[in-house]
């Protein structure tokens, strides 16, 4: 029915900038914290998503959101404001499609007629919590990659303007032993191409049969080892195949192997793909939102990366 996207400056010098509805020129977004600013990041998506379809919060009936922080306390203080019945989600960075395949689901099975869909993350808040907090200034390895500061959200009902959500691909957790929590992109591409080819299987369908088939944060190192392992299952993505983590910043923008976050493929897919699809270049898109499910807490303790892949099919009638 609509869909929003917010985001901080870094993302609003990037190639998408005019796919966003809002670039806020401070990451601090007149909050006294990182994390404030991020709450109120996901507030505003929210907040603009109903606006952009002419409703109130009133007609939502649930809000589907989640974060990368722990205890998913951005999405926890936004619903507090929004008071909109709440299912808080976490998925790392694939909790925008996981939420967007579980509204589906939930407006598809009669249980609900709108849902709203929506996801924060922060550059900052991200890099304080998984690793080291900015004013430190630790050397990133090339591996890394940027955290997203910004917020998505769409509104799935029953009927509407936009693309329809015909399938979803629930995937399954795919851990191929990776311990660097500086290589994400690493340690999400098996659970990535995982989901690409069970849902290929699932439905009968070739790469072919979409315009764009796009995974959400893997950037540039995940991106090319999931057509590797693609290719070794005989399936061929070298035609049709980008990352949300690439298409947002430019190279130029020192983000080394690309953008990350639970923002990143949010307001790429809220923002650039819907727009895309709306204006007739895109008929059929295959987005797979992808995360690490992992913890500071878990990295300590030698713990391997669980990988995780939800894939979400968007078809213009």
């Amino acid at each position: 029915m609509a869909a929003a996207s917010i985001v901080g400056p870094k993302e609003g010098e990037g190639p998408l900038a005019d796919s966003f509805d809002k670039i806020v020129q401070d990451t601090y977004h007149g909050e006294k914290t990182w994390e404030k600013a991020e709450s109120k990041l996901l507030t505003e998506s929210v907040e603009t998503v109903i606006k952009k379809a002419g409703l109130t919060p009133q007609d939502i009936d649930y809000l589907l959101a989640g974060d990368l922080l722990n205890q998913i306390i951005s999405a926890n203080y936004a619903a507090r404001q929004l008071t909109i019945p709440f299912v808080g989600l976490y998925g790392a960075c694939s909790t925008m499609y996981e939420g967007i395949a579980l509204a589906a689901m939930m407006v598809d099975g009669g249980y609900a007629e709108k849902v709203v869909v929506a996801v924060s993350s922060h550059h900052d808040t991200a890099e304080r919590q998984y690793r080291y907090p900015t004013e430190l200034g630790a050397q990133r390895p090339m591996t890394s990659q940027w955290t997203v500061t910004g917020a998505g959200a769409m509104l799935i009902g029953k009927e509407g303007s936009g693309p329809k959500i015909t399938h979803a691909t629930i995937g399954k957790i795919v851990d191929q032993g990776i311990k660097d929590a500086n290589d994400m992109g690493s340690a999400m591409a098996p659970a990535a191409a995982d989901t690409i080819l069970t849902h290929l299987m699932d439905t009968g369908r070739t790469p072919e049969d979409y315009d764009l088939i796009v995974t959400g944060d893997l950037a540039t190192v995940g991106k090319a080892l999931v057509e590797k392992l693609a290719q070794q299952q005989n399936t061929d993505l070298s035609n049709n195949y980008t990352d949300c983590g690439i298409l947002i910043f430019d190279p130029s923008q020192d983000v080394h192997a690309g953008g990350s976050g639970c923002a990143c493929s949010a307001v790429v897919t809220c923002g650039y793909l819907i727009e895309e699809m709306m204006a007739g270049k895109f008929k059929r898109i295959l987005g797979v939102g992808t995360g690490a499910l992992h913890s500071p807490l878990s990295c300590q303790q030698g713990e391997s990366i669980p990988g995780i892949g939800h894939a979400v099919a968007f078809e213009m009638q």
